[in-house]
């Protein structure tokens, strides 16, 4: 039995829109009055549900895709229960987060949420056993759902400290921090990069440097969390452990950025227009989002980006928006997996424009912080690019749900 890949993608595409009408909500509170709800149990409830509604719910459903696509008469309809209970502790957790913040009900849906991670986790490493061992895609996949588990450490504690409101704000920090790296750069970075490397279908034997690039990538993901705790008072050897992780990594990318070219040009060359404007966005977005992680090692440089909000909101945004979630459009129209339509593609390039303005905005914002300049109209132009965000998505939303010819890749 297969898993209806394309009924829960419809779905992501929704969880999506809930993601940006949260957003559009938040930015309204900011720039107008609006005395419904407390804006800090909105931010937590945008948050989680952007993190298992819709990264992680796509992410599962991808790979489960992958699968499907690789092995022959391979059960994936088994993965349906772990996808629906992500689904259940994801809606818990939009809901309940606005009602009671960090309270008993939404720390239960939240603690629930990284039990069906374990779980999905587990089956998964055990199917991936069926794969050929030469192709890329498998050790991205183990990597991804390795460090999904561990950055659950970072919550447990989160939660703890949230319950027992016993908060030290260094320990906080800390922890928040571990959690957003190994999602973001752990969980988040190395399944889009598996299946990346599965749409391509590179293996192993195709070129040396793709064994090598996995192992530095994932050796590097460990020292690289300390760049968020530079404001702490590292001792030099760990600072400089760190300093050459960031190194590596920046390296190790545009390296593989050429061997890919090298290899796999045709591939990438033949993809439609619009799939290959994304395609060169998210590369040019992860190239900046590395750069700016090494230049980060410099002490002062990091005192300002972490002492800055914008500047953090601006960083995580790059990640979540520009990379993670324009590549998981990117990928599923390049897979047929969405109804492609010409109505849609405008969707698409708004929701482009929408991310690009949206980074913009806050780079400027967060620039000006450094030398406490207000930008004005600021809140009101953040507000309105989260419209545009929010159409942009809706748009694509409503005609992948909607009937009608499918037409090439756009």
């Amino acid at each position: 039995m297969k898993l209806k890949v394309k009924f829960w993608l419809k779905l992501s595409l929704l969880n999506l829109c809930i993601v940006a009408l949260l957003g559009v909500l938040m930015r309204y509170k900011i720039g107008f009055e609006f005395l419904y709800f407390e804006q800090i149990n909105l931010q937590h409830s945008h948050s989680h549900f952007a993190f298992s509604g819709w990264i992680s719910h796509t992410l599962m459903t991808l790979m489960v895709f992958y699968l499907q696509t690789k092995i022959v008469d391979f059960n994936g309809g088994k993965y349906r229960k772990y996808i629906i209970a992500n689904l259940i502790c994801s809606y818990g957790m939009l809901f309940f987060f606005i009602i009671e913040g960090y309270g008993f009900i939404s720390i239960l849906f939240s603690t629930a949420s990284l039990v069906v991670s374990y779980v999905f986790g587990y089956q998964f490493i055990k199917d991936l056993k069926l794969l050929d061992n030469d192709l890329c895609s498998k050790n991205w996949f183990k990597a991804a759902i390795f460090f999904n588990i561990i950055s659950s450490i970072g919550t447990y504690y989160l939660g703890y400290i949230m319950a027992t409101k016993s908060i030290l704000q260094d320990l906080y920090l800390s922890s928040v921090y571990y959690y957003l790296h190994f999602q973001y750069n752990g969980w988040f970075f190395f399944a889009s990069m598996g299946l990346f490397l599965g749409f391509l279908n590179i293996k192993k034997s195709d070129h040396p440097f793709f064994a090598t690039a996995f192992k530095l990538f994932t050796i590097a993901c460990f020292p690289v969390y300390f760049l968020s705790l530079l404001w702490l008072d590292l001792p030099m050897w760990l600072y400089l452990i760190t300093v050459i992780g960031a190194l590596v990594q920046v390296i190790t990318w545009f390296k593989l950025l050429l061997v890919v070219l090298k290899t796999h040009k045709n591939i990438l060359m033949n993809l439609a227009p619009l799939l290959k404007t994304i395609l060169v966005f998210i590369s040019f977005a992860l190239s900046i989002k590395l750069v700016l992680q090494l230049g980060s090692t410099v002490p002062y440089i990091s005192q300002l980006a972490f002492g800055f909000r914008p500047i953090v909101i601006a960083y995580l945004h790059l990640v979540l928006l520009a990379i993670i979630s324009l590549f998981i459009i990117f990928y599923s129209i390049a897979n047929h997996l969405f109804v492609s339509t010409k109505k849609m593609k405008i969707g698409i390039i708004l929701f482009l424009i929408g991310v690009i303005l949206n980074e913009t905005a806050l780079a400027i914002q967060g620039v000006a912080s450094f030398s406490y300049t207000s930008i004005p109209n600021i809140n009101y132009i953040l507000f309105a690019i989260a419209i545009v965000l929010f159409l942009g998505i809706g748009i694509t939303t409503y005609y992948s749900l909607k009937k009608g010819k499918n037409y090439p890749p756009l």
